[in-house]
Protein backbone atom coordinates (compact mmCIF):
# COMPACT_ATOMS: atom_id res chain seq x y z
CA UNK A 1 0.00 0.00 0.00
CA UNK A 2 1.16 3.62 -1.04
CA UNK A 3 1.27 5.91 2.22
CA UNK A 4 0.52 9.41 2.28
CA UNK A 5 1.05 11.94 5.38
CA UNK A 6 -0.96 14.56 5.89
CA UNK A 7 -1.74 15.34 2.48
CA UNK A 8 -2.94 18.48 1.22
CA UNK A 9 -6.96 18.88 0.31
CA UNK A 10 -5.75 19.86 -3.17
CA UNK A 11 -4.19 16.50 -3.77
CA UNK A 12 -7.10 14.25 -2.65
CA UNK A 13 -8.70 13.66 -5.99
CA UNK A 14 -5.56 12.70 -7.83
CA UNK A 15 -4.78 10.97 -4.47
CA UNK A 16 -8.39 8.99 -4.33
CA UNK A 17 -8.68 7.90 -8.05
CA UNK A 18 -10.47 4.51 -8.69
CA UNK A 19 -8.58 2.19 -10.88
CA UNK A 20 -10.90 2.25 -13.80
CA UNK A 21 -10.31 1.21 -17.32
CA UNK A 22 -10.57 4.16 -19.47
CA UNK A 23 -14.65 4.87 -20.35
CA UNK A 24 -14.72 5.56 -23.92
CA UNK A 25 -12.47 2.30 -24.28
CA UNK A 26 -15.06 -0.38 -21.96
CA UNK A 27 -17.92 1.55 -23.85
CA UNK A 28 -16.69 0.85 -27.31
CA UNK A 29 -15.86 -3.02 -26.60
CA UNK A 30 -19.43 -3.36 -24.49
CA UNK A 31 -21.71 -1.44 -27.77
CA UNK A 32 -21.10 -4.31 -30.15
CA UNK A 33 -21.84 -6.77 -27.65
CA UNK A 34 -25.49 -5.16 -27.16
CA UNK A 35 -25.96 -4.82 -30.53
CA UNK A 36 -25.86 -8.33 -31.46
CA UNK A 37 -28.11 -9.55 -28.54
CA UNK A 38 -30.52 -6.82 -29.83
CA UNK A 39 -30.38 -7.69 -33.63
CA UNK A 40 -29.84 -11.70 -32.97
CA UNK A 41 -31.46 -12.57 -29.39
CA UNK A 42 -30.41 -16.33 -28.03
CA UNK A 43 -28.27 -16.55 -31.12
CA UNK A 44 -26.15 -14.22 -30.21
CA UNK A 45 -26.53 -14.92 -26.47
CA UNK A 46 -25.02 -18.50 -26.93
CA UNK A 47 -22.40 -17.07 -29.39
CA UNK A 48 -20.81 -14.68 -26.75
CA UNK A 49 -21.03 -17.73 -24.02
CA UNK A 50 -18.82 -19.67 -26.20
CA UNK A 51 -16.51 -16.87 -26.76
CA UNK A 52 -15.98 -15.68 -23.17
CA UNK A 53 -17.35 -18.27 -21.02
CA UNK A 54 -16.20 -21.44 -23.41
CA UNK A 55 -18.94 -23.07 -22.63
CA UNK A 56 -21.10 -24.34 -25.71
CA UNK A 57 -25.19 -23.83 -24.39
CA UNK A 58 -28.35 -26.05 -26.11
CA UNK A 59 -30.36 -24.24 -23.75
CA UNK A 60 -30.00 -21.26 -21.98
CA UNK A 61 -32.62 -21.35 -19.36
CA UNK A 62 -32.24 -23.43 -16.09
CA UNK A 63 -34.14 -26.45 -16.45
CA UNK A 64 -35.88 -28.14 -13.30
CA UNK A 65 -34.39 -31.03 -13.24
CA UNK A 66 -31.12 -28.69 -12.84
CA UNK A 67 -32.93 -27.05 -9.85
CA UNK A 68 -33.75 -30.68 -8.22
CA UNK A 69 -29.54 -31.37 -8.59
CA UNK A 70 -28.25 -28.17 -7.32
CA UNK A 71 -29.85 -28.50 -4.15
CA UNK A 72 -28.72 -32.16 -3.43
CA UNK A 73 -25.07 -30.55 -3.56
CA UNK A 74 -25.32 -27.89 -1.60
CA UNK A 75 -24.13 -28.59 1.97
CA UNK A 76 -26.56 -28.84 4.67
CA UNK A 77 -24.36 -26.58 6.97
CA UNK A 78 -24.77 -23.94 3.93
CA UNK A 79 -28.27 -24.65 3.37
CA UNK A 80 -28.65 -22.96 7.08
CA UNK A 81 -26.62 -20.85 6.46
CA UNK A 82 -28.04 -19.26 3.45
CA UNK A 83 -31.61 -19.27 5.22
CA UNK A 84 -30.27 -17.76 8.39
CA UNK A 85 -29.53 -14.76 6.22
CA UNK A 86 -32.26 -14.97 4.42
CA UNK A 87 -34.34 -14.59 7.60
CA UNK A 88 -32.26 -11.12 8.42
CA UNK A 89 -32.72 -9.66 5.16
CA UNK A 90 -35.94 -10.30 4.80
CA UNK A 91 -36.40 -9.21 8.23
CA UNK A 92 -34.75 -5.63 7.99
CA UNK A 93 -36.54 -4.68 4.09
CA UNK A 94 -40.13 -5.42 5.34
CA UNK A 95 -39.74 -3.29 7.90
CA UNK A 96 -38.68 -0.66 5.23
CA UNK A 97 -42.34 -0.44 3.88
CA UNK A 98 -44.44 2.71 4.58
CA UNK A 99 -48.26 2.81 4.33
CA UNK A 100 -50.40 4.66 1.79
CA UNK A 101 -49.49 8.93 2.98
CA UNK A 102 -52.85 10.29 2.72
CA UNK A 103 -53.05 14.08 3.05
CA UNK A 104 -56.01 16.73 2.73
CA UNK A 105 -53.88 19.48 1.83
CA UNK A 106 -56.71 22.04 2.63
CA UNK A 107 -60.98 20.72 3.02
CA UNK A 108 -62.03 18.75 0.23
CA UNK A 109 -58.38 18.57 -1.53
CA UNK A 110 -57.30 14.75 -0.96
CA UNK A 111 -53.66 13.49 -2.12
CA UNK A 112 -51.93 10.39 -1.52
CA UNK A 113 -49.12 8.14 -2.53
CA UNK A 114 -49.31 4.55 -2.74
CA UNK A 115 -46.05 2.10 -3.39
CA UNK A 116 -46.51 -0.14 -6.38
CA UNK A 117 -44.06 -2.78 -7.70
CA UNK A 118 -42.19 -2.30 -10.68
CA UNK A 119 -43.79 -5.70 -12.39
CA UNK A 120 -40.86 -7.00 -13.96
CA UNK A 121 -37.09 -7.04 -13.08
CA UNK A 122 -33.93 -7.75 -13.96
CA UNK A 123 -31.26 -9.47 -11.27
CA UNK A 124 -27.62 -9.74 -12.57
CA UNK A 125 -25.69 -12.11 -10.19
CA UNK A 126 -22.09 -12.42 -10.69
CA UNK A 127 -20.22 -15.67 -11.39
CA UNK A 128 -16.40 -15.33 -12.48
CA UNK A 129 -14.32 -16.30 -9.97
CA UNK A 130 -16.48 -15.76 -7.13
CA UNK A 131 -20.24 -16.69 -7.55
CA UNK A 132 -22.37 -14.56 -5.52
CA UNK A 133 -24.87 -16.35 -4.55
CA UNK A 134 -25.36 -14.00 -1.00
CA UNK A 135 -26.37 -11.69 -4.39
CA UNK A 136 -29.25 -13.51 -5.32
CA UNK A 137 -30.62 -12.70 -1.13
CA UNK A 138 -29.59 -9.33 -1.64
CA UNK A 139 -31.64 -8.83 -4.98
CA UNK A 140 -34.32 -10.95 -4.66
CA UNK A 141 -35.56 -11.05 -1.19
CA UNK A 142 -36.68 -7.21 -1.55
CA UNK A 143 -38.10 -7.95 -5.46
CA UNK A 144 -40.21 -10.54 -3.65
CA UNK A 145 -41.42 -8.30 -0.26
CA UNK A 146 -42.12 -5.58 -3.09
CA UNK A 147 -44.49 -7.90 -5.21
CA UNK A 148 -42.85 -7.85 -8.35
CA UNK A 149 -44.83 -9.85 -10.63
CA UNK A 150 -41.95 -10.98 -13.00
CA UNK A 151 -38.58 -11.33 -12.03
CA UNK A 152 -36.04 -13.06 -14.61
CA UNK A 153 -32.32 -13.82 -13.08
CA UNK A 154 -28.73 -13.84 -14.98
CA UNK A 155 -25.49 -15.49 -14.30
CA UNK A 156 -22.41 -17.11 -16.26
CA UNK A 157 -22.38 -20.87 -16.06
CA UNK A 158 -19.07 -22.56 -15.70
CA UNK A 159 -17.35 -24.33 -18.91
CA UNK A 160 -19.43 -27.52 -18.49
CA UNK A 161 -23.07 -25.23 -18.50
CA UNK A 162 -23.71 -25.79 -15.24
CA UNK A 163 -24.89 -22.63 -12.83
CA UNK A 164 -23.40 -23.08 -9.32
CA UNK A 165 -25.57 -25.31 -7.17
CA UNK A 166 -25.76 -22.72 -4.08
CA UNK A 167 -27.15 -19.71 -6.76
CA UNK A 168 -29.28 -22.10 -7.97
CA UNK A 169 -30.60 -23.22 -4.44
CA UNK A 170 -30.66 -19.69 -3.07
CA UNK A 171 -33.20 -18.60 -6.08
CA UNK A 172 -35.29 -21.74 -5.93
CA UNK A 173 -35.85 -20.86 -1.85
CA UNK A 174 -36.64 -17.75 -2.91
CA UNK A 175 -38.98 -18.51 -5.32
CA UNK A 176 -37.48 -17.36 -8.84
CA UNK A 177 -37.63 -19.95 -11.52
CA UNK A 178 -36.52 -17.38 -14.26
CA UNK A 179 -32.81 -18.20 -14.44
CA UNK A 180 -30.78 -17.53 -17.44
CA UNK A 181 -27.23 -18.81 -17.95
CA UNK A 182 -25.70 -15.76 -19.34
CA UNK A 183 -23.35 -13.81 -17.98
CA UNK A 184 -21.54 -10.28 -19.18
CA UNK A 185 -22.51 -6.73 -20.89
CA UNK A 186 -24.79 -9.72 -23.10
CA UNK A 187 -27.08 -10.68 -20.08
CA UNK A 188 -27.83 -6.89 -19.37
CA UNK A 189 -28.67 -6.34 -22.93
CA UNK A 190 -30.49 -9.73 -22.90
CA UNK A 191 -32.61 -7.85 -19.82
CA UNK A 192 -32.87 -4.74 -21.48
CA UNK A 193 -34.17 -5.94 -25.24
CA UNK A 194 -35.70 -9.34 -24.48
CA UNK A 195 -34.88 -12.55 -26.11
CA UNK A 196 -36.28 -15.55 -27.19
CA UNK A 197 -35.35 -17.14 -24.07
CA UNK A 198 -35.28 -13.89 -21.59
CA UNK A 199 -38.24 -11.43 -20.69
CA UNK A 200 -37.55 -8.37 -21.11
CA UNK A 201 -37.69 -6.09 -17.71
CA UNK A 202 -38.31 -2.75 -16.71
CA UNK A 203 -35.28 -2.57 -14.18
CA UNK A 204 -32.32 -3.97 -13.90
CA UNK A 205 -30.33 -4.95 -10.89
CA UNK A 206 -27.28 -6.00 -9.88
CA UNK A 207 -22.98 -5.73 -9.31
CA UNK A 208 -20.82 -6.57 -11.95
CA UNK A 209 -17.43 -5.65 -13.12
CA UNK A 210 -16.75 -2.29 -15.71
CA UNK A 211 -17.96 -4.36 -18.38
CA UNK A 212 -21.35 -4.90 -16.72
CA UNK A 213 -21.49 -1.29 -15.33
CA UNK A 214 -20.92 -0.02 -18.81
CA UNK A 215 -23.45 -1.86 -20.03
CA UNK A 216 -25.97 -0.65 -17.46
CA UNK A 217 -25.51 2.77 -18.43
CA UNK A 218 -25.21 2.32 -22.34
CA UNK A 219 -28.93 0.49 -21.80
CA UNK A 220 -30.31 2.89 -19.67
CA UNK A 221 -29.15 6.01 -22.43
CA UNK A 222 -30.84 3.76 -25.79
CA UNK A 223 -34.01 2.19 -24.10
CA UNK A 224 -36.30 3.15 -21.19
CA UNK A 225 -34.80 0.27 -18.73
CA UNK A 226 -33.82 1.58 -15.96
CA UNK A 227 -30.81 0.20 -13.59
CA UNK A 228 -30.38 0.31 -9.65
CA UNK A 229 -26.86 2.35 -9.99
CA UNK A 230 -23.49 1.95 -11.38
CA UNK A 231 -22.11 -0.26 -9.07
CA UNK A 232 -18.25 -1.60 -10.14
CA UNK A 233 -15.67 -2.73 -8.49
CA UNK A 234 -16.03 -3.61 -4.88
CA UNK A 235 -14.24 -0.98 -2.32
CA UNK A 236 -13.63 -0.42 1.24
CA UNK A 237 -12.46 2.40 3.00
CA UNK A 238 -11.11 1.39 6.76
CA UNK A 239 -10.59 4.55 9.33
CA UNK A 240 -8.55 3.15 12.61
CA UNK A 241 -6.72 4.73 15.36
CA UNK A 242 -4.46 3.55 17.67
CA UNK A 243 -7.34 1.44 19.86
CA UNK A 244 -7.99 -0.63 16.78
CA UNK A 245 -6.87 -4.46 16.75
CA UNK A 246 -4.45 -4.13 13.53
CA UNK A 247 -5.59 -8.24 12.59
CA UNK A 248 -9.25 -7.13 12.23
CA UNK A 249 -8.01 -3.87 10.45
CA UNK A 250 -6.26 -6.14 7.86
CA UNK A 251 -8.30 -8.73 7.60
CA UNK A 252 -11.13 -6.20 6.87
CA UNK A 253 -9.15 -5.00 3.80
CA UNK A 254 -7.84 -7.93 2.48
CA UNK A 255 -12.02 -8.73 2.60
CA UNK A 256 -12.25 -6.34 0.20
CA UNK A 257 -8.91 -6.94 -2.05
CA UNK A 258 -9.88 -10.53 -2.63
CA UNK A 259 -12.53 -9.28 -4.59
CA UNK A 260 -10.67 -8.53 -7.86
CA UNK A 261 -7.70 -6.93 -8.72
CA UNK A 262 -9.60 -3.93 -9.49
CA UNK A 263 -11.05 -3.44 -6.19
CA UNK A 264 -9.76 -1.12 -3.74
CA UNK A 265 -8.99 -0.88 -0.34
CA UNK A 266 -7.79 2.48 2.02
CA UNK A 267 -6.50 2.72 5.42
CA UNK A 268 -6.91 6.22 7.31
CA UNK A 269 -5.41 6.77 10.79
CA UNK A 270 -4.20 9.32 12.59
CA UNK A 271 -0.60 7.51 13.62
CA UNK A 272 1.88 6.26 11.24
CA UNK A 273 2.35 3.42 13.66
CA UNK A 274 -1.19 2.24 13.58
CA UNK A 275 -0.29 1.30 9.06
CA UNK A 276 3.34 -0.28 10.21
CA UNK A 277 1.27 -2.80 12.70
CA UNK A 278 -1.54 -2.95 9.89
CA UNK A 279 1.41 -3.69 7.11
CA UNK A 280 2.70 -6.17 9.17
CA UNK A 281 -0.71 -8.41 9.56
CA UNK A 282 -2.11 -8.01 5.92
CA UNK A 283 1.67 -9.71 5.17
CA UNK A 284 0.64 -12.38 7.71
CA UNK A 285 -2.63 -12.52 6.47
CA UNK A 286 -1.74 -13.00 2.96
CA UNK A 287 0.19 -16.05 3.39
CA UNK A 288 -3.13 -18.20 3.85
CA UNK A 289 -5.40 -16.61 2.04
CA UNK A 290 -6.62 -18.77 -1.18
CA UNK A 291 -7.20 -15.30 -3.44
CA UNK A 292 -3.76 -13.83 -2.33
CA UNK A 293 -2.69 -13.39 -6.31
CA UNK A 294 -6.11 -11.61 -6.41
CA UNK A 295 -5.68 -9.71 -3.04
CA UNK A 296 -1.40 -8.42 -3.93
CA UNK A 297 -2.48 -7.27 -7.33
CA UNK A 298 -5.73 -5.48 -5.45
CA UNK A 299 -3.28 -3.92 -2.83
CA UNK A 300 -0.88 -2.45 -5.93
CA UNK A 301 -3.12 0.53 -6.21
CA UNK A 302 -4.86 0.56 -2.84
CA UNK A 303 -3.43 3.42 -0.21
CA UNK A 304 -2.96 3.98 3.46
CA UNK A 305 -3.01 7.75 4.60
CA UNK A 306 -2.40 9.33 7.78
CA UNK A 307 -4.48 12.33 9.01
CA UNK A 308 -3.89 13.00 12.88
CA UNK A 309 -6.88 15.52 13.03
CA UNK A 310 -10.01 13.59 12.99
CA UNK A 311 -11.99 16.23 11.90
CA UNK A 312 -9.93 16.55 8.36
CA UNK A 313 -9.75 13.06 7.81
CA UNK A 314 -13.73 12.72 7.89
CA UNK A 315 -13.78 15.34 5.52
CA UNK A 316 -11.32 12.95 3.18
CA UNK A 317 -13.64 10.14 3.88
CA UNK A 318 -16.69 12.20 3.12
CA UNK A 319 -15.08 13.18 -0.28
CA UNK A 320 -13.75 9.93 -1.39
CA UNK A 321 -17.58 8.32 -0.48
CA UNK A 322 -16.62 4.43 0.29
CA UNK A 323 -19.34 1.68 -0.82
CA UNK A 324 -17.94 0.38 2.34
CA UNK A 325 -16.74 2.33 5.47
CA UNK A 326 -15.61 1.01 8.59
CA UNK A 327 -14.46 2.68 11.31
CA UNK A 328 -12.94 1.11 14.57
CA UNK A 329 -11.47 4.18 16.96
CA UNK A 330 -12.63 5.36 20.24
CA UNK A 331 -14.77 8.00 19.07
CA UNK A 332 -16.34 5.75 16.34
CA UNK A 333 -20.38 6.32 17.51
CA UNK A 334 -19.49 10.42 17.08
CA UNK A 335 -17.83 9.90 13.82
CA UNK A 336 -20.29 7.70 11.98
CA UNK A 337 -23.13 10.50 12.77
CA UNK A 338 -20.88 12.69 10.60
CA UNK A 339 -21.04 10.27 8.02
CA UNK A 340 -23.39 11.93 4.28
CA UNK A 341 -21.12 10.16 1.87
CA UNK A 342 -21.20 6.10 2.19
CA UNK A 343 -22.93 3.00 0.59
CA UNK A 344 -23.14 1.24 4.13
CA UNK A 345 -21.08 1.78 7.67
CA UNK A 346 -19.95 -0.78 9.82
CA UNK A 347 -19.30 0.71 13.09
CA UNK A 348 -16.76 -0.84 15.79
CA UNK A 349 -14.09 -3.71 16.08
CA UNK A 350 -16.75 -6.44 15.77
CA UNK A 351 -18.82 -5.19 13.12
CA UNK A 352 -16.56 -6.86 9.48
CA UNK A 353 -17.77 -5.74 6.19
CA UNK A 354 -18.72 -9.27 5.64
CA UNK A 355 -21.53 -9.48 7.96
CA UNK A 356 -23.17 -6.86 5.81
CA UNK A 357 -22.17 -8.88 2.63
CA UNK A 358 -23.87 -12.20 4.39
CA UNK A 359 -25.80 -11.80 6.73
CA UNK A 360 -26.60 -8.66 9.13
CA UNK A 361 -29.90 -7.61 7.21
CA UNK A 362 -28.20 -4.99 4.82
CA UNK A 363 -28.22 -5.10 1.64
CA UNK A 364 -24.49 -5.41 -0.01
CA UNK A 365 -25.70 -3.90 -3.43
CA UNK A 366 -23.96 -0.36 -3.09
CA UNK A 367 -22.53 2.13 -4.76
CA UNK A 368 -19.04 2.70 -5.81
CA UNK A 369 -16.78 4.79 -7.65
CA UNK A 370 -17.47 8.04 -5.19
CA UNK A 371 -21.45 7.67 -6.21
CA UNK A 372 -22.21 7.03 -2.44
CA UNK A 373 -22.58 10.73 -3.07
CA UNK A 374 -25.91 10.43 -4.92
CA UNK A 375 -27.06 7.19 -4.57
CA UNK A 376 -28.60 4.90 -2.08
CA UNK A 377 -27.62 1.58 -1.99
CA UNK A 378 -30.23 -1.46 -3.15
CA UNK A 379 -33.33 -1.28 -0.68
CA UNK A 380 -37.18 -1.85 -0.90
CA UNK A 381 -37.91 1.61 -2.06
CA UNK A 382 -35.36 0.11 -5.11
CA UNK A 383 -38.11 -1.97 -6.69
CA UNK A 384 -40.78 0.02 -6.11
CA UNK A 385 -42.63 3.46 -7.73
CA UNK A 386 -44.53 5.99 -5.58
CA UNK A 387 -47.88 7.11 -7.40
CA UNK A 388 -49.67 9.92 -6.39
CA UNK A 389 -53.51 10.13 -6.10
CA UNK A 390 -55.87 13.24 -5.75
CA UNK A 391 -59.66 13.43 -5.36
CA UNK A 392 -61.45 16.80 -5.14
CA UNK A 393 -64.77 17.23 -3.81
CA UNK A 394 -67.03 20.50 -5.22
CA UNK A 395 -66.17 21.97 -1.98
CA UNK A 396 -62.50 21.07 -2.83
CA UNK A 397 -62.52 22.55 -6.38
CA UNK A 398 -64.55 25.79 -4.72
CA UNK A 399 -62.12 26.34 -2.21
CA UNK A 400 -59.00 25.14 -4.85
CA UNK A 401 -59.76 26.49 -7.93
CA UNK A 402 -59.91 30.24 -8.02
CA UNK A 403 -55.89 30.37 -7.26
CA UNK A 404 -55.73 27.51 -10.50
CA UNK A 405 -57.64 29.73 -12.68
CA UNK A 406 -55.23 32.55 -11.83
CA UNK A 407 -52.25 30.94 -11.73
CA UNK A 408 -53.15 29.26 -15.47
CA UNK A 409 -54.24 32.73 -16.82
CA UNK A 410 -50.78 34.65 -15.48
CA UNK A 411 -48.60 31.79 -17.65
CA UNK A 412 -50.96 32.15 -20.22
CA UNK A 413 -52.60 28.83 -20.46
CA UNK A 414 -55.92 29.02 -20.68
CA UNK A 415 -56.77 25.50 -21.06
CA UNK A 416 -56.02 24.81 -18.06
CA UNK A 417 -57.70 27.61 -17.22
CA UNK A 418 -60.51 26.75 -18.64
CA UNK A 419 -60.87 23.37 -17.37
CA UNK A 420 -61.53 24.98 -13.86
CA UNK A 421 -64.12 27.79 -14.69
CA UNK A 422 -66.06 25.03 -16.68
CA UNK A 423 -66.59 23.35 -13.68
CA UNK A 424 -67.19 26.16 -11.29
CA UNK A 425 -69.92 27.24 -13.37
CA UNK A 426 -71.07 24.30 -13.51
CA UNK A 427 -71.62 24.40 -9.47
CA UNK A 428 -73.56 27.54 -9.64
CA UNK A 429 -75.95 26.64 -12.08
Amino acid sequence: MKIYLEPEKEQWEALLKRPTLDLSEIYGRVQPVLEQVRDRGDEALKAFGLQFDEVELDSLAVSAEEFVEAEALVEEELKDAIQLAAANIEKFHAAQARPVMAVETMPGVNCWRKSVAIEKVGLYIPGGTAPLFSTVLMLGIPAKIAGCGEIVLCTPPNKEGKVHPAILFTAQLLGIDQVIKAGGAQAIAAMAFGTESVPQVYKIFGPGNQYVTAAKQLVGQITNVTIDMPAGPSEVLVYADEAANPAFVAADLLSQAEHGVDSQVVLVTNKMAVVEAVQEQVTLQLETLPRAEIAKEALKHSLAIVMEEETQALELINTYGPEHLILQSQNEDAMAEKVINAGSVFIGAYTPESAGDYASGTNHTLPTNGYAKNYSGVSLDSYLKQITFQKITENGIKNIGPAIEKMAASEELNGHENAVTLRLKHLKS
